[in-house]
């Protein structure tokens, strides 16, 4: 079946296989946040981005192969409401931005900087520091050598937007300006975007939009 990403809380997860890599999509409640599960197709290890809720519909997403490492994407609880549980049953390593860990009440084993690069298995994913949302959130970029690139924004980015920076002027133009150089200037319009809320986009369909976001500030 053809990917979609739109996803429900409640419903089942929609899958994007790709060729090295398998990316599981689901929504959990309450604040209809979306979790990635990542695996390897050559080694099936196994890496998810945001433990948001509902822990039981993440483990038994993950299943019975186990789970390397969880990363949160930011600081804010909704996106780890269930880490806790979920490292507890499966002693995944836990990544978070350098400037956010403190705000996550897991304990961050690895801290992640701008330009790290994550692995799950034999694919990397490198890591973007984004400002202005919260202070250390990170996005993931995988290249895929076999097609275009795959981002996972957390809140940074979604169709229709940045994300929200409560109409502060100055988290707005450093969020702006870190999306802008470090995801639409380096990336092409074929890149696909999985956000931490909603329906998925790709860079193609926001880029135009790009000039009425900087005229209305948000």
């Amino acid at each position: 079946m053809t990917y979609s990403g739109a996803v429900k809380v409640g419903g089942p997860a929609d899958v994007h296989e790709l060729q090295d890599l398998i990316i599981t999509k689901i929504a959990v409640g309450p604040m209809e946040n979306n979790s990635y599960l990542l695996r390897c197709r050559a080694t099936d290890e196994q890496l998810l981005i945001d433990a948001a809720d509902e822990a039981r519909t993440l483990l038994g997403m993950i299943g019975d192969d186990g789970l390397a490492s969880v990363v949160t994407t930011h600081r804010h609880p909704d996106h780890w409401q269930a880490l806790a549980e979920v490292v507890a049953a499966t002693g995944a390593r836990t990544y978070a931005g350098r400037y956010d860990a403190e705000g996550i009440p897991v304990p961050t084993d690895v801290l992640v900087d701008d330009g790290d690069v994550l692995r799950v298995g034999r694919v990397e994913l490198t890591a973007r520091h984004l400002v202005g949302h919260t202070p250390g959130s990170i996005a993931l970029v995988y290249d895929d050598p076999h097609g275009h690139p795959h981002v996972f924004t957390g809140d940074c980015l979604f169709p229709g937007g940045v994300g929200n920076t409560h109409r502060d002027p100055k988290a707005f133009a450093s969020l702006i300006h870190d999306v802008e150089t470090k995801l639409f200037d380096v990336l092409p319009d074929e890149t696909w975007i999985y956000p931490g809320h909603g329906n998925d986009t790709t860079l193609g369909a926001e880029r135009p939009h790009l000039p009425e976001w900087h005229a209305r500030g948000w």
